[in-house]
């Protein structure tokens, strides 16, 4: 299994540093760069466009990012550069495009967002974008359906489930995807602790990491039960 174990070395910057979406938007190449430059790693979401292309965009609709209708999956490359995000100067970007401006220099969570019969080949082009790159680099996914595809589709690259719930059915789903052989877990800071979480991270010794933590007291919280943060809207070196 890939090692995870650097996902813990530093705070985990959701959607890049963003700033709530003011002036400088999620998920956008200035918030990867403001990340990058700040020594945060990123957490980023995509999608797979029409034309098999991955582009780095968290809803499965436009409007709330862009104020255009339809659906991000019925765009190309092409198209997503020609949309701004929030009226910014900012496109909605490719994961190469994201890449190359990272450029190793902090570590990248890929979150991929799945469109169930409509997502077919995701895994496989995140894979393939994520070839040639030299830096650091994990996916992983809420959709169980993109989780069976990752040992066959993304090989040797660092995997693994985002989650949250506290209920029983939600414990047995979560249990189910060890089958996979999943290299960490990012939980819901809200939702911890749990005997998911527990057994991820002192029986099974994988690392833990939470989601979305958005002030200091929810990363105290965080940070009493697992390994690293997820954040936004605040700076976690305080």
């Amino acid at each position: 299994m890939p090692s995870a174990a650097w996902l813990t070395e530093r705070p985990i910057a959701h959607r890049g540093l963003h700033d709530l979406n003011r002036m400088r938007w999620e998920n956008t190449l200035s918030a990867f760069e403001a990340a990058a430059s700040a020594g945060f790693a990123i957490e980023c979401d995509v999608h797979l466009g029409s034309d098999g292309s991955v582009l780095v965009f968290h809803d499965g609709s436009l409007k709330r990012l862009t104020g255009q209708d339809g659906d991000i999956d019925h765009l190309s490359a092409e198209t997503a550069r020609e949309t701004k995000i929030g009226g910014t100067d900012d496109h909605i970007p490719t994961l190469p495009e994201m890449l190359g401006l990272v450029a190793g220099r902090v570590p990248v969570v890929i979150e991929l967002k799945g469109i169930e019969g409509r997502d077919d080949g995701l895994v496989r082009a995140v894979a393939d974008a994520l070839s040639a790159y030299a830096g650091e680099a994990a996916i992983m996914s809420f959709d169980h359906h993109l989780i069976r595809r990752f040992a066959g589709d993304a090989p040797g690259i660092a995997a693994g489930l985002t989650a949250e719930g506290v209920k029983d059915a939600d414990m047995e789903a979560h249990f189910s995807m060890l089958a996979y052989n999943i290299d960490f877990v990012s939980y819901n800071v809200h939702h911890l602790e749990n005997r998911f979480v527990d057994t991820v991270r002192k029986k099974l010794g994988l690392p833990v990491i939470s989601w979305t933590v958005r002030s200091a007291e929810d990363k105290r919280k965080s940070d009493a039960v697992v390994d690293q943060i997820t954040f936004e809207g605040f700076d976690p070196r305080g």
